[in-house]
């Protein structure tokens, strides 16, 4: 069933806590979802590139605490004003991370090191050059504005999470509607055929990372508006957060299979999920247990479903 499966699932799950779960229904908790949902939406965005060219990004934690502290390093450094001192903020985390990005890609085209293998070394390499560069401290005493920000809301709806969406929104465009987003597609799907047709695949798959990389810079200024810190040690398992809502999206691991759509879903039931076990009493080991589970089951319905779908080609 695709997107609409998810969104069927997702719409079982809030039922569900609807009704078990105390002050699951209420405003100020679909609220609190929308903001705790943010920051793996914006980081799943960039994974979504990544898995669909059939790589995987392990660094995006780390990347973003590297993003964060350098980004934080401007805000606090004085002789700026406050609209200027955030602009260039956002501007050099999405730098930092998309140089990171480019390094992963570079490296594991280049050289036809698997990402996993490339990506694991740039999570070590950033986090310690994150702790260096701040000598493992936290910064902190930001402009007023950009802390409020954080905290704003439109239309009800948590300011941030617009920014994350209006993420999904250019996602799904590049990926549906441009020749760059159906070569994404392609060569996730059979590389070698597209490089026999005379496309640059390296090119294709070094800017997916680079993508990766802005969307893990922006996250990394979503945290520092949310929490008006910005920490060395921050990102901790967010890799495996994106990988997860991407996977629960419907997105295929060996690449050329997945969506926007998908992946938001995915994000929104990891989120509901989350809360409503919260809420419901359910200890924290418990509810790694559960999710880890509900991933699981996502691959294996993946599985069939692509077993089904080939079955069922030929009829067509």
């Amino acid at each position: 069933m695709g997107e609409a499966g998810i969104g069927v699932a997702l719409l079982a799950l809030v039922a569900v806590f609807a009704l078990a779960a105390p002050h699951f229904a209420t405003r100020a908790n679909l609220t609190h979802i929308a903001t705790e949902i943010t920051l793996n939406t914006m980081l799943a965005v960039g994974m979504t590139f990544v898995i669909l060219v059939g790589g995987i990004d392990l660094s995006v934690g780390a990347v973003m605490a590297l993003s964060a502290v350098v980004s934080g390093e401007v805000l606090t450094s004085g002789g700026l004003s406050p609209s200027v001192a955030v602009l260039l903020a956002v501007l050099v985390a999405a730098a930092v991370g998309m140089v990171c990005g480019l390094v992963n890609g570079f490296v594991s085209e280049h050289w036809k090191v698997p990402s996993f293998i490339v990506t694991l070394g740039m999570l070590n390499m950033a986090r310690g050059a994150a702790l260096q560069y701040t000598d493992a401290k936290t910064l902190y005493d930001f402009p007023p504005g950009f802390g409020r920000f954080g905290t704003a809301t439109l239309l009800g709806v948590p300011a941030l999470f617009w920014i994350a969406l209006s993420m999904v929104a250019v996602g799904h465009v590049v990926l549906t509607r441009t020749v760059f987003g159906r070569l994404v597609f392609a060569i996730g799907g059979n590389e070698e055929a597209v490089r026999l047709s005379g496309h640059r695949t390296g090119v294709v798959k070094v800017a997916v990372f680079v993508i990766a990389g802005f969307a893990v810079g922006i996250a990394a200024v979503t945290y520092m508006a949310r929490l008006s810190i910005a920490s060395p040690i921050i990102g901790g398992g967010y890799e495996l957060s994106a990988i997860a809502a991407v996977v629960i999206g419907g997105a295929s691991l060996s690449g050329g299979k997945g969506s926007m759509v998908g992946t938001l879903l995915g994000a929104c039931l990891l989120g509901v999920l989350t809360n409503g076990l919260l809420l419901m009493g359910v200890s924290d080991f418990q509810r790694q247990i559960i999710t880890g589970a509900v991933i699981v089951v996502a691959v294996v319905v993946d599985h069939y479903r692509g077993r089904l779908a080939r079955r069922l080609t030929p009829l067509g």
